[in-house]
């Protein structure tokens, strides 16, 4: 891990809030090393060197309270959009735990993406956030099993653990779900995986699942993810996809069908205007709790 020094962590997004009811994104991390063979921030257009080597930044802690104490609207700030918040050494250096305390002290919501079940540590901060506004957590899953997880993310904690992690989350009275993406084409696109992602989302009592059918491929990513699959499946991409951005799976018609239908018969949201609204009546039901 290398500590590098950053003027701005606080960013505002555009005021559409289209990405979860979004206002502020913060990444507290730069680079990553649990190893998914897809991830879109190895893009060159994001510049970050050593990509597999987590670069902590100065005081992130203090510098977000010194953000956060001059802004006058509030609103949730997204965690874990360019690099996950609950890395290896987040569980000693505690950065994005001590940034979760200066948001529930200036009365800000969060949205958090994480494959890591170390999100299990700051229950006691969500449902302090949850109080007052939106918290709402979300655990990227692709597979259904364990074994071809660690095919494509071999670093991170596990499906089994990230399913569990959802089931505490929800016992706890927190809004939690799933991001279900990227689907790769011709490896975890199937109806096998959709059925087993969606049946042990309803059983660990998920709020909702989040997809995308497909998986975004541009230069310094690409280069990547063609090393990492092997010369018979590249050439499958080259000749389906060619030099496509996007790269939606054949299926994915099928798919989506068989996906909606699922989450339909559980109960489980999966379209983001539905996730945002439950989102914030979250927020009206813990608080009535409390009285």
């Amino acid at each position: 891990m290398e500590f590098i020094s950053a003027s701005k962590l606080v960013q505002t997004v555009d005021s559409n809030h289209s990405w979860f009811d979004t206002s502020f994104n913060m990444n507290i991390y730069r680079g990553c090393n649990q190893g998914c063979i897809y991830c879109d921030s190895r893009s060159s257009c994001y510049k970050i060197l050593k990509f597999d080597t987590i670069k902590a930044k100065v005081d992130a802690p203090k510098k977000v309270e010194y953000e956060l104490s001059f802004k006058r609207k509030k609103g949730i700030i997204g965690l874990g959009g360019m690099s996950d918040p609950y890395n290896q050494y987040e569980a000693e250096l505690n950065y994005t735990r001590d940034s979760l305390k200066v948001i529930n002290k200036y009365r800000f919501g969060v949205f958090i993406i994480t494959k890591s079940d170390l999100v299990l540590r700051d229950i006691d901060l969500f449902k302090k956030i949850n109080n007052h506004d939106v918290c709402n957590i979300a655990l990227t899953i692709t597979t259904s099993d364990d074994l071809l997880q660690k095919t494509i993310e071999k670093n991170s904690s596990t499906t089994s653990e990230r399913f569990e992690a959802i089931r505490q989350l929800s016992k706890e009275g927190l809004f939690a779900g799933i991001l279900m993406m990227p689907l790769l084409p011709f490896m975890n696109d199937t109806i096998e995986n959709i059925t087993g992602i969606v049946e042990q989302a309803n059983a660990a009592n998920a709020k909702y699942i989040y997809p995308s059918f497909g998986v975004t491929l541009r230069d310094n990513q690409r280069d990547y993810f063609f090393d990492k699959i092997g010369p018979d499946l590249k050439k499958k991409y080259i000749d389906t996809f060619g030099d496509s951005y996007m790269c939606v799976s054949p299926m994915h018609k099928e798919l989506r069908k068989h996906f909606e239908e699922l989450c339909n018969k559980y109960g489980i949201l999966y379209e983001m205007n539905d996730i945002i609204r439950e989102s914030r009546k979250h927020i009206k039901t813990t608080q009535m709790s409390l009285f």
